[in-house]
């Protein structure tokens, strides 16, 4: 079955936003626990995103998650955590509104750089065996070329296909960087990862936006971007990944800064509700 994972993003010459993934396969149910499903909408459209679990207050995912539509207002996010089949009410669904979603300070939305955004849950997640939190990779962790690395995530299977109701997966093959730097100018090795053998179909392409690239059961980057099918006359790939370990400082901080207001904003409203 050819696999194309979509999880939402509009075209962006010369290069889609996302990416759909072919040659994959269907996931074994829960296999990944870590998996957040995201659902957002606007005043007009709804759309999905991909994104994993790495505090009980907090998923990652990629900023321009929250792009699309361009100049929407009202934009809501519901995360769905321990699901498998999204159209279905599954007992180990936790479905969370999000109270805070924290795009990096420094996301440049025409670049596609520093692509990555915290989101900040309306209430703790409750940890069970199809709902677990995903450690984040060690500093200064280097992915070497060859590696084999796999991303999952809830989108199309084909081109103008249908929307898929269960969670796939797909393998990919880590890229020495010149293979990127030759096919989009503001690649950036220190930030991003490139993956996606450029000989075969096997890879992600315009979708799984902001859904974990998992390396030796680490997870090493962010889906952020790729070509659209029909620009590319190579193939799918390759594809664009935001690494993680330069961002875990910020995350650190960032994660710590809004816990903090919140357990001041509980505790004065603790205060008022006295008074």
């Amino acid at each position: 079955m050819q696999l194309l994972l979509l999880l939402l993003a509009f075209f962006l010459p010369p290069r889609t936003r996302a990416g759909e993934i072919f040659g994959g396969h269907e996931a074994k149910p829960h296999s990944r626990p870590y998996m957040a499903f995201l659902r957002l909408r606007n005043t007009t459209s709804v759309w999905r995103c991909g994104g994993f679990m790495i505090h009980e207050k907090f998923v990652l995912t990629a900023a321009h998650c929250m792009e699309r539509p361009l100049h929407s207002q009202g934009r809501q996010i519901k995360v769905i955590l321990g699901a498998h089949n999204i159209k279905k009410t599954e007992k180990t669904q936790q479905v969370i509104q999000v109270k805070k979603n924290i795009p990096h300070p420094q996301y440049n939305p025409e670049k596609l750089i520093n692509d990555i955004m915290l989101l900040q849950l309306e209430q703790k997640a409750k940890v069970t065996k199809e709902v677990q939190i995903i450690k984040l990779p060690k500093a200064k962790t280097w992915v070497k070329p060859g590696t084999r690395c796999q991303v999952a995530g809830w989108g199309l299977l084909a081109p103008n296909g249908t929307l898929p109701d269960t969670l796939h997966e797909v393998q990919m093959t880590v890229q020495e960087d010149k293979v990127c730097q030759k096919r989009f100018r503001n690649y950036d090795s220190a930030i991003q990862i490139c993956a996606g053998d450029p000989n075969t179909l096997r890879g992600s392409f315009e979708g799984d936006s902001g859904g974990p690239f998992m390396c030796k059961n680490v997870v090493q980057a962010i889906v952020s971007y790729g070509v659209k099918y029909e620009e590319n006359k190579h193939g799918p790939n390759p594809h664009v990944y935001t690494k993680l370990s330069p961002y875990l400082a910020w995350i650190e901080k960032t994660m710590k800064q809004y816990l903090i207001q919140e357990a001041n904003e509980a505790t004065l409203s603790s205060v008022l509700s006295w008074t």
